[in-house]
């Protein structure tokens, strides 16, 4: 498993996901995605290579991938005024994209 390039389309898919909600914020919202990835990468590496391996399961990957839900911050939406209840909703779509990514790429 290349975690690299699963890292590349993750950061992909969740831009394209900003992009799609908030087009006017997509570029600011860059760094807030880039800053998620960083601050989760070791640890996403390790649960995607233990899903990888069949050491958890699909539901332990999305519950430790919720876990992470906090290091969501968005501060781009956030200063735009997005309310709390509409970035909520978001990061749950967020969780969703990562796990769908992974699971085309791991579990093919």
């Amino acid at each position: 498993m290349d975690f690299e390039a699963l890292l590349k389309e993750l950061k992909t898919s969740l831009l394209e996901l900003f992009g799609e909600k908030w087009k006017d914020l997509k570029d600011e919202s860059k760094k807030d995605v880039e800053q998620f990835l960083k601050e989760s990468k070791e640890k996403l590496e390790r649960w995607t290579t233990l899903l990888a391996n069949g050491d958890i399961t699909l539901d332990d990957y999305e519950w430790l991938v919720k876990s992470q839900k906090d290091l969501l911050l968005m501060k781009a939406l956030h200063k735009a005024g997005v309310s709390k209840i509409s970035l909520g909703h978001f990061k749950n779509k967020i969780i969703k994209t990562i796990l769908n990514v992974v699971k085309s790429v791991i579990l093919p």
